[in-house]
């Protein structure tokens, strides 16, 4: 992407109250709270959050056996409700949708011959109607009609895996380009930006889902040090880029100009409108943008059309069961890392990763002054709370088992070379190798938790090398439940996921009873 150097321009926002357990998420007096009570149920029971009404939700206490070597007593734990389906997450952490959106910015190829799949007079009709609800200026044009008809006949499966991580994002979006009066169509920005990436990082650095480069992140306060980068938090980022778009439409007082100067900057629209003879509209002066803002509103309009019109083109995304408003945002005491997080409530780790994408190496520090927050699904959150000095007891027992600092650097005598194989994923490498994710993800300079079958990790194991004679040849058909087990230390023993066990045992609650046998595959 193409960036700039941005002026700084001071805009007062309210801060979002901080609670002192657990905050609930912003968009929860705009938005339905989706809690499912019971596994057995169907159709998830919903309470309605009005402006200023809170609802107080009743959870029933359990507590079962579990191995309590940090604490000495059972763990008070809440029913699980959500199932996280493994075939969603491997759509949700994919990040080729990001080349797949830069590359059509950049490459895109006008004189291509585009199967025409959609009726030149229907497409008219559809921007008109577009045009008369939005204050950009949507005309038909043959750039446009284009890129519609590409996306509509070979790029439908992009298309149906972004409008699944909108159901994610978009009611995220919304309540802050509300709050900042900006139309609410600004959030077909951060498809073309970021694909909905929101751990993304350019070829020349700009980061997230609204893509800012470091500079221009910390002239809107995004903090970015090596364990945290605020570019990434969802949150705070369309905050920022809610400021952003607003100052940059002081300066314009048009939309569309706004977008040809977020993506490439004012210096460069102000040279394209003098090149132009003084023309404002952005179509005529799009001859005169780099070549990256060429395609940028042209694409924009595109996601626009696509968003508005799926079910008429028949795309069928997949609905996520985790939103926003089902999660609830904890103040952080002490260090921990994602992957305590994790195996204290027995919780996926990509499932934690995904809403907590502002951490850098995976670890939640602590530091005189700020608030770092951890984001869980609401389950997930409650028994975080209810058991938050085990937590923080267990997290520091686990920090002092490793050599500080933190992460540790080891010699390069121990590395490992392991070929990635299909299922892998880096949770389940880490384990076997008694490492970090976050180690495996740095040692290999990975931006993300995509693997490729056949990919080569470099793995700096602390333990002697395992050898594939060491590890499970085989995972059991079924396995039956001994005191002191639960989902993460079964799906560790066999190199599998939590998730898995889930789909293949769905009726099997977090309370695992002994004696109980769980199929595995």
């Amino acid at each position: 992407m193409i960036k700039y150097a941005l002026f700084l321009i001071v805009v007062s926002f309210c801060l979002l109250p901080l609670s002192a357990q657990v905050k609930n998420d912003p968009t929860r007096t705009l938005e339905q709270v989706l809690v499912d009570k019971e596994l057995e149920k169907q159709q998830a029971e919903k309470d309605s959050l009005e402006l200023g009404i809170k609802v107080v939700i009743e959870i029933p206490v359990q507590e079962i056996a579990v191995d309590t070597a940090v604490t000495g007593a059972p763990l008070k734990l809440y029913p699980e409700a959500d199932d996280f389906d493994e075939n969603l997450l491997n759509e949700l952490y994919n990040n080729d949708l990001y080349d797949y959106m830069y590359k059509e910015l950049v490459q895109m190829d006008y004189s291509e011959t585009v199967k025409q799949t959609l009726p030149t007079d229907t497409l008219k009709a559809r921007l008109a109607a577009i045009n008369e609800t939005t204050p950009f200026q949507i005309d038909y044009n043959p750039v446009l009609e284009k890129l519609i008809n590409k996306k509509l006949s070979y790029q439908r499966v992009y298309m149906e895996r972004l409008m699944t991580l909108s159901d994610y994002y978009f009611p995220l979006f919304e309540p802050y380009l509300d709050q900042y009066d900006i139309p609410l169509e600004m959030k077909y920005l951060a498809v073309v930006e970021s694909a909905l990436d929101s751990r993304i990082k350019s070829r020349v650095g700009a980061t997230g889902l609204w893509q800012f480069m470091f500079t221009t992140g910390r002239s809107f306060d995004l903090e970015v040090n090596s364990y945290v980068d605020e570019r990434m938090d969802p949150i705070k980022s369309t905050q920022a880029a809610c400021k952003f778009m607003r100052s940059l439409y002081n300066i314009y007082g048009d939309w569309d100009l706004v977008l040809a100067a977020y993506n490439s900057g004012p210096g460069n629209v102000n040279k394209a409108i003098r090149r132009s003879g003084g023309y404002k509209n952005y179509w005529n002066i799009r001859p005169y943008l780099p070549r990256e803002t060429a395609g940028y509103v042209p694409a924009f309009q595109a996601m626009m059309y696509l968003f508005k019109y799926a079910p008429e083109h028949g795309f069928q995304p997949q609905q996520t069961l985790y939103k926003t408003i089902a999660t609830d945002t904890i103040s952080v005491k002490r260090m921990i890392s994602l992957e305590h997080v994790a195996q204290f409530t027995d919780q996926d780790l990509e499932v934690i990763q995904f809403h907590n994408p502002s951490y850098k190496l995976d670890i939640i520090p602590v530091v005189e002054g700020k608030t770092y927050n951890l984001r869980l699904p609401i389950r997930d959150a409650a028994k975080f709370v209810s058991n938050e000095e085990a937590v923080y007891a267990f997290a520091k027992a686990e920090f002092e088992k490793i050599e500080k600092p933190i992460p540790e650097l080891l010699k390069a005598e121990s590395r490992t070379v392991y070929r990635v194989k299909s299922g892998d994923y880096l949770g389940k490498i880490a384990n076997r190798y008694g490492v970090r994710v976050s180690e495996i993800k740095r040692w290999n300079s990975l931006r993300s938790n995509n693997l490729r079958i056949g990919q080569r990790l470099y793995i700096h194991s602390r333990n002697p090398v395992i050898t594939s004679s060491s590890l499970p040849t085989d995972t059991p058909s079924s396995y039956q439940v001994k005191s002191g087990d639960s989902l993460w230390k079964i799906a560790n023993k066999y190199g599998i996921s939590i998730a898995s066990i889930r789909k293949m045992n769905p009726t099997t609650s977090e309370d695992l009873k002994i004696g109980v046998t769980l199929k595995l595959k």
